[in-house]
């Protein structure tokens, strides 16, 4: 088989992700925050140990301002419903994934306002296209790091300084860039950022984060036991205590921490090399096939590790199922949770379909994806 989904969810994982996750689950009896004796101080260590070590790979001052989620969606919601009032303003873009634009379309329902900016063609967008949207009552800003369609970077570092220059939160969608483009939280300087661990952190599913910068506020989607100032009914005011309600994933974040730990080991800095290798070969290969069309950016400096192609104007995700059936080539079809993106670069209803190389993805793999789509456009 041949992985090209790790915009998806990443594939294979780390050994030592591995190991961790069953040593957790085999060695350690105990709810974190909960429990004092061994197992359950252990559990905690865990949570201690991957909040410190993910503030460190991406440049958090304050660990404490690292908030545990299931995964990206949770911490969007959390970011969103936390903030928006009726009778707000909020701008983001239509290269945004389901989970910024159905919660958005919720609020409209209470009087949250929302003001949807067109990308360019090629999945861009600019600081200087909020700035001329903005309102009186603009609350917030929400922008997506790297499209998981087409892999567009956007330069959030400029829309995160007008909002700051207005007075105005933004909330950053990580997710197709946290452990594979290299950044600095402290740097870039977002209110809010979210992101999940499975994904280029190298974690298991369900586990995820949302950076909270000092300051900002949020109202939190659930109330219940977290482990401290039990006396009280009301919820604790401290971070990251009042949005982390219930038991957590101690068992996924044992296994979240050895993907940090991998990432801070190989550097993010490799790995976005490597993959930004990766889609250039595809670039290349994919350009020469008849029929193929490309989207997004030319420039590989632009785009995080996605391609997005079509064969034609052939049922794309046909196309996809043959690339898995005769192939073993596993890549995804579709409009893939961003329906907005793919009305942008010209690719709805029908969609396309998305190659997104991985770390452990090796030259031979994409050589030989690049050869099934060849056959393939040969043989329709």
């Amino acid at each position: 088989m041949v992985y090209l989904d790790n915009a998806a969810t990443s594939y294979p994982k780390p050994k030592t992700v591995i190991e961790a996750v069953l040593r957790q689950m085999e060695s350690v009896g105990g709810n974190p925050g909960r429990s004092e004796h061994q197992g359950g101080l252990a559990a905690s260590r865990v949570m201690y140990e991957t909040r410190h070590k993910l503030a460190t790979l991406l440049g958090v001052t304050d660990p404490l301002r690292i908030i545990f989620t299931s995964n990206a969606t949770d911490s969007l919601n959390l970011a969103i419903k936390g903030i928006l009032k009726p009778g707000d303003h909020v701008m983001t873009t239509s290269m945004e994934h389901n989970s910024v634009l159905r919660p958005l379309e919720a609020l409209k329902e209470s009087g949250v306002e929302v003001k949807i900016l067109e990308a360019d063609a090629k999945g861009m967008v600019q600081a200087k296209d909020f700035e001329e949207a903005l309102q009186p009552n603009t609350k917030m800003l929400i922008v997506t790091h790297c499209s998981n369609v087409t892999g567009t970077i956007q330069p959030v570092e400029s829309i995160i300084a007008l909002a700051r220059h207005k007075g105005i939160l933004s909330l950053v969608d990580a997710s197709q860039s946290t452990g594979s483009i290299d950044y600095s939280i402290h740097q870039m300087d977002p209110d809010l950022l979210a992101a999940p661990g499975h994904k280029a952190l190298l974690g298991p599913q369900g586990t995820g984060f949302l950076y909270l910068k000092e300051g900002v506020l949020l109202q939190e989607m659930k109330q219940g036991g977290t482990g401290s100032q039990s006396e009280n009914l009301y919820q604790p005011m401290t971070v990251p205590d009042r949005y982390e309600s219930g038991t957590q994933n101690a068992h996924g974040l044992a296994g979240l921490q050895a993907g940090v730990d991998f990432l801070l080991r190989e550097t993010v800095s490799a790995v976005q090399e490597k993959e930004r290798n990766h889609i250039q070969r595809l670039k290349e290969g994919l350009s020469v096939i008849k029929g193929v069309r490309l989207y997004g950016p030319e420039d590989v400096r632009q785009q995080g590790a996605v391609q997005l192609f079509t064969l034609r104007d052939l049922d794309q995700t046909q196309l996809n199922y043959l690339l898995d059936q005769l192939y073993g080539i596993s890549a995804r079809a579709g409009l893939h949770c961003a329906p907005l993106a793919h009305k942008t670069v010209g690719t709805y209803p029908a969609g396309a379909i998305r190659f997104s190389p991985g770390y452990f993805t090796t030259k031979e793999e994409i050589d030989q994806a690049l050869a099934a789509v060849q056959q393939l456009a040969l043989d329709f």
